[in-house]
Parts: C-alpha cells; sequence; structure tokens
C-alpha cells in the first residue's frame, strides 16, 4: 500500500501526505447480491486513520478536522467503508479517495461571517409592530381622570 496524497486546498496549500504505516485496512463480506462469489470474496474496505496521532497534520490542522470531522469520529478515529464495487482493488482506491476527499474538506478554514444590515423595509415593519403593541397595551389602561 502506497502513502496517501490529499490534493492541496485552503487548509493545507501544500497538500498532504499520510504515511501508507498510519493507515488501516480491513476487507471483510460485502453485503447485497454478488452471485457465487459474495460468500468467498472479501470485496469491502474499511479504511481507518488516528487523526489524533497521525504525523500528518499540524497542530492546527489536526484541531480544525477533530472539530469538523467530530461526528464521523470513533474514539479519534476516522473510518471510511468502501463496497460499492465487486473487486477489492476497485473499492481500496475508492476508500482511499473518499478519505482525501474528506479530509481535504475539513482542514478548509471556516468562512467568515460578513456582517449585514437589517433592511429598511424590516425597520420599517419592526417599529410598525412596535407602535401596534404600544397601542394594544395602552388601550387597556383605564381612562385618566381630568
Amino acid at each position: 500500500m502506497d502513502d496517501l496524497r490529499v490534493r492541496p486546498g485552503p487548509g493545507a496549500p501544500q497538500g498532504l501526505r499520510i504515511p501508507a504505516s498510519e493507515l488501516t485496512e480491513r476487507f471483510t463480506h460485502a453485503s447485497g447480491p454478488g452471485g457465487q462469489g459474495v460468500n468467498t470474496a472479501d470485496s469491502r474496505v474499511q479504511l481507518s486513520l488516528d487523526l489524533r496521532t497521525t504525523t500528518a497534520l499540524d497542530p492546527v490542522q489536526r484541531e480544525r478536522a477533530l472539530e469538523h470531522l467530530g461526528p464521523r469520529l470513533s474514539s479519534g478515529v476516522l473510518i471510511v467503508t468502501a463496497s460499492e464495487h465487486r473487486a477489492q482493488r476497485r473499492n481500496r482506491t475508492s476508500a482511499r479517495l473518499r478519505l482525501a476527499e474528506l479530509l481535504c474538506e475539513a482542514l478548509m478554514p471556516p468562512l467568515p461571517r460578513r456582517p449585514t444590515r437589517p433592511t429598511r423595509g424590516s425597520q420599517r415593519r419592526r417599529l410598525a409592530a412596535k407602535r401596534h403593541r404600544a397601542e394594544i397595551k395602552g388601550n387597556r389602561r383605564s381612562p385618566r381622570e381630568e
């Protein structure tokens, strides 16, 4: 198995190279139809990477990836499963591509919030609603004696 390369992107300008020693592959029976070979061929691939201990990420990238991929992680380990192809080799390639794409998306810095102002119409509606509410409450008061 070769090192996994992640394309350059906003969070990793030079891209990433994940050493093959940090990737773990498991092969299992794929579910679903497959004819005679469905119970004999271990074609489903589970590719996993421990984001907490990998040397490919710097501390900022690690924090960003852990935060973005949090719901997908199992104790800090990112697991990608591929079983859409009948051939194990194609599933291995698919899992590696999916893992690289997930990491590339996770490393993107968050977009800054653009401050916006309320529109003139929304300001008018808000003030009109306040005047209307004040009038309703004013009508509840007992009349003043003069």
